[in-house]
């Protein structure tokens, strides 16, 4: 662990670069072969001389470039990098193996990711809009994981994004990183923006470094590029150019490709806000709209066509220009006031009782929680085996009755609570095994807490078990069962 309080400027200096070659052993690492030579780091491909049990992947060492003259940012990033992987874990972070001293050779030992980052994929763009939506999903979900780690990354690009073979995103290069837990070195030895221009969050432009709502930003930034094969904010070079972004709206994407649907546009504007409260407020929240779409309300984002006019452009700036960052709450914090919520509702058989007491259950556990989504789920049945009736006896559509239905139960709640921008959406599964498709939704979408109704007590539900007890039994979340008030 480098010595925190010294600064680069105390930092022996290490091996010359030029003596890194294949072959040389280091700390029992041996130097197979010199994979990229970036303009901070390198990575060799090493292998361990005594093998480690457990230890069945592929290690790559990135070695800092240190020759002198360097930004010392990015000597105090590698440092931040070192001290921040050792405390992450999953499968969205690479594996870490071991890190080097400063005093001989600095480095980080972690497992080689197989293929490449997402940044090629940058000069394809515009991509196909399913491949955008499956990317976003896929690195929201991480993103998600990484902020459960009390960690918000704070450099999110394409280049800094890998995909397994398994399909999960993984997240690199931490070295702009903030640890609620560890000590923030950047922020303690620097006082300008910290970021890639082209992604920076408008908070980080004002010096804010722990908003995990900033990821989001950058990945809003990301998917509009993917699907429009332009960059929503340029790519500004200095900081008044990233200031822009403050007052700028960015041509929304429909304007670009009619093509694309209104609910992307509507998810990408609302991940390009320039106040973070009116995004979305966790990355699983984002990731459950772009998994379930059809479940977003759409808002006035989805039509616009324009960006803002002169006038209120004008305002925006004026406003801007002594704006002061709004102080925010840790990363850890933010996470757990941004819960999601889901309400599995029986419609076609719970009583009226059961369902009156489900939703004022639901209501008050919302009410708790300002910033929490509620996602509304009823589960049609399916055979298992044979064809399924989809209509009525009149023609009518049996999903969309469920649906309708849902939304009918819900709007007391809704009405109670104003839920509005997003934080409001309704789904109907349709599977044979209702206790599967919830626990299934509950941890695809990282759901927090399940509420749902219990029926009555029966002999044949006691004896095969009941849909309640095997998603209290099997989910990875809380679950809150609602049984009926008995009556007098």
């Amino acid at each position: 662990m480098p010595d925190q309080s010294s600064g680069p400027a105390s930092i022996p200096a290490p091996l010359p670069i030029a003596s890194l070659e294949p072959g040389l052993v280091l700390d029992g690492f041996r130097l197979e072969e010199r994979l990229h030579q970036g303009g901070m780091a390198n990575l060799w491909r090493v292998t361990r001389l005594e093998p480690v049990p457990g230890e069945d992947f592929p290690l790559i060492m990135k070695v800092p470039r240190i020759k002198g003259g360097e930004d010392p940012a990015t000597i105090v990033g590698f440092e931040v990098e070192q001290m921040l992987m050792p405390a992450l874990k999953g499968p969205h972070v690479p594996r870490f193996v071991a890190r080097g001293d400063w005093t001989r050779q600095a480095y980080i030992v972690m497992e080689q990711i197989a293929g490449q980052s997402l940044r090629p994929r940058l000069d394809e763009a515009p991509l196909p809009l399913d491949e955008v939506i499956e990317i976003g999903s896929r690195v929201a979900t991480a993103l998600h994981d990484l902020h459960r780690q009390h960690v918000v990354h704070l450099d999110i690009k394409p280049s800094n994004i890998m995909l397994r073979p398994s399909g999960e995103a993984v997240l690199v290069d931490f070295g702009l990183s903030r640890h609620d837990q560890l000590p923030d070195l950047l922020e303690e030895e620097f006082s300008l923006p910290m970021g890639t221009g082209p992604y920076m969050s408008p908070e980080q432009v004002q010096f804010v470094r722990n908003d995990p709502r900033s990821d989001l930003f950058a990945l809003g930034v990301m998917l509009y590029h993917f699907a429009t094969g332009e960059r929503p904010f340029g790519q500004p070079a200095s900081v008044r150019g990233l200031r822009r972004r403050l007052y700028v709206d960015p041509v929304p994407p429909r304007a670009i490709d009619p093509n694309i649907q209104p609910w992307f546009q509507e998810v990408v504007l609302r991940c390009l806000e320039v106040k973070p409260e009116r995004r979305y407020q966790s990355a699983a929240q984002l990731a459950l709209d772009l998994q379930r779409p059809e479940g977003i309300t759409l808002s006035k984002r989805a039509e616009r066509l324009h960006t803002s006019g002169t006038i209120k452009t004008l305002k925006r700036w004026f406003f801007a220009l002594g704006s002061e960052p709004v102080a925010q709450a840790t990363v850890t914090e933010q996470v757990a006031r941004s819960p999601i919520i889901m309400a599995a509702v029986d419609i076609d058989h719970a009583t009226p009782g059961l369902l009156e007491q489900l939703r004022e259950t639901v209501r008050r556990i919302v009410q708790t929680e300002p910033g929490a989504r509620l996602a509304c789920v009823s589960v049609m049945k399916t055979a298992r085996i044979g064809m399924d009736e989809l209509t009525d006896k009149d023609g009518k559509s049996l999903h969309v009755k469920q649906l309708i239905a849902l939304k009918h139960w819900a709007r007391p709640v809704t009405r109670a609570l104003k839920l509005e921008d997003g934080r409001l959406t309704f789904h109907v599964l349709e599977a044979p095994d209702a206790a599967n498709a919830i626990i299934e939704f509950a941890a695809k979408n990282r759901v927090d807490h399940v509420v749902m109704g219990a029926r009555g007590n029966s002999a044949l539900r006691r004896y095969l078990g009941s849909v309640s007890a095997q998603v209290v039994a099997e989910s990875d979340c809380t679950v809150t069962v609602v049984r009926e008030m008995a009556s007098a």
